[in-house]
C-alpha cells in the first residue's frame, strides 16, 4: 500500500505540473502575439533607416560625427540582452554563451586587462556577470515592466555618452533575433562606432543600393540628427526582438514540458495499475491461504 500511495502522489504532482505548463504556454502565446506585433511594426522602419544612414555616412569623414569615429578598441562595452525570467529553454544561456564567445575571440586582451564592461538588459545576464565579477554598468531589469522607446532610449543615451567621452572605444550588441515561435537567431552587432557599411544578418536581404538623395538643409546636418536616432532605434529593435524571442522560446519550452509530463503520466499510471494489481493479488492469496488453513483445522 505504501508503494501505491507513493505512485498516487507522484501522479497528482505530475498532473498538477502539466496543468501549470499548459497555462504558462497559453500565457506565453498571448504575450508572443503582442510582442510579435511590436517588432514586426518596427523592423521595416529600423531596417530602412539603417540602410539610408549607411548610404549617407559612407561618404562622410570620421570626424563628421562623434559616433562614426573609429578608435583602437582598448575599452569595450558589451550589451547583452536577455530576459528577467527563466523557463524558456536555452534562450538566456545561449545569448550569454554567444557574448562570452565573442569576448573570448575578439577581446581576450581587453578582458585580461579588465577593460571589458557589460550592460545587461535582463535579470538573467545581470546576475550571471555580477556573479563572475565583471564590470556591470547599471541595472536595467525594470525596462521590461514598461517596454517602450523612451525607456530603452535612456539606456542608449548613457551608452552613447560613454562612447563620446572616450569611456568605451567600441560597443557590441548581443541578442536573440526573432524569426518565429520556434526559432531565434543569435545575433552579434557592432553598435558603436556606427559601421559605415551596414551589414545585415538576413542572407536573403538585398544589399543597400547606392542612391543619391536630395537633402535639405545639408547632408551633414541631417546625418547628425539621424545617427543618434538610428542608434536608439537599433537598440530598441534588439530589445523588442529579444522580447518576442523570449515568449516564443518559453511557449515552445512549455509545450515540450507539457508533452513530457503527459508521457510521464502514462508511465506512472501503468506503474500504479501494476502495483494495484499486485496488491490485490497479494490480498487474494492471503485470503485463500487463510481459508485453506481454517478448513484444514
Amino acid at each position: 500500500m505504501a508503494n501505491l500511495k507513493e505512485v498516487r502522489n507522484r501522479i497528482k504532482s505530475v498532473s498538477s505540473t502539466q496543468q501549470i505548463t499548459k497555462a504558462m504556454k497559453m500565457v506565453s502565446a498571448a504575450k508572443l502575439k503582442r510582442a510579435t506585433n511590436a517588432i514586426v511594426a518596427l523592423r521595416p522602419y529600423a531596417t530602412k533607416l539603417k540602410e539610408l544612414l549607411g548610404n549617407l555616412s559612407a561618404s562622410l569623414e570620421d570626424g563628421s560625427s562623434p559616433y562614426l569615429q573609429e578608435r583602437e578598441p582598448v575599452r569595450v562595452l558589451v550589451v547583452v540582452v536577455t530576459s528577467n525570467r527563466g523557463l524558456a529553454g536555452a534562450f538566456n544561456a545561449n545569448a550569454i554563451k554567444t557574448a562570452n564567445n565573442m569576448i573570448a575571440e575578439k577581446y581576450s586582451k581587453q578582458l585580461a586587462a579588465g577593460n571589458v564592461s557589460i550592460v545587461a538588459i535582463g535579470k538573467k545576464s545581470q546576475e550571471f556577470y555580477e556573479r563572475r565579477k565583471y564590470n556591470v554598468i547599471g541595472n536595467n531589469n525594470e525596462v521590461y515592466s514598461a517596454l517602450n522607446f523612451t525607456n530603452v532610449s535612456k539606456i542608449t543615451e548613457a551608452i552613447m555618452e560613454g562612447f563620446v567621452n572616450g569611456k568605451y572605444d567600441r560597443v557590441e550588441l548581443v541578442y536573440n533575433q526573432f524569426k518565429n515561435a520556434a526559432m531565434q537567431i543569435l545575433t552579434t552587432e557592432q553598435l558603436l562606432p556606427v559601421p559605415k557599411t551596414q551589414a545585415t544578418a538576413n542572407k536573403d536581404a538585398k544589399p543597400a543600393s547606392n542612391i543619391d538623395y536630395i537633402l535639405e538643409p545639408s547632408q551633414e546636418e541631417i546625418v547628425e540628427q539621424l545617427i543618434p536616432k538610428n542608434i536608439k532605434i537599433q537598440l530598441y529593435k534588439a530589445v523588442l526582438d529579444s522580447h518576442a524571442s523570449e515568449h516564443g522560446a518559453r511557449m515552445t519550452a512549455m509545450d515540450k514540458a507539457t508533452d513530457n509530463a503527459g508521457e510521464l503520466l502514462k508511465s506512472l499510471k501503468l506503474s500504479y495499475n501494476q502495483a494495484r494489481q499486485a496488491a490485490i493479488t497479494t490480498e487474494l492469496t492471503e485470503i485463500v491461504s487463510g481459508a485453506a488453513a481454517l478448513s484444514n483445522g
